[in-house]
């Protein structure tokens, strides 16, 4: 079972410090708190800077996962320069 923590003004609650312990939170990090039938549940969340969220679409990182999957396949080509390189990528 849990620690038993108070509800305090504003419904603000303290996250005991053996939970934070098991979990890398820090002061002024958001948090996602929801609740799923008669649970309370609060998750940390990781921001993204808005420049940076192309990356983490489902399509990039699908394309990610397969150029891994080529790479260690060994399916790659080392280039001597960059004009090698654009010569063989047609450009």
């Amino acid at each position: 079972m849990g620690t038993t923590v108070k509800v305090r003004e504003k419904f603000q609650v303290t996250i005991p410090e053996d939970v934070r312990a098991k979990i890398p939170l820090k002061v002024g990090e958001r948090v996602q708190v929801e609740a799923q039938d008669d649970v309370i549940v609060i998750r940390p969340i990781i921001e993204i800077p808005r420049n940076q969220a192309w990356f983490w679409t489902k399509e990039w990182q699908e394309q990610v996962a397969r150029s891994e999957k080529e790479v260690e396949k060994g399916k790659t080509k080392v280039f001597k320069s960059v004009k090698e390189a654009r010569k063989h990528l047609g450009d």
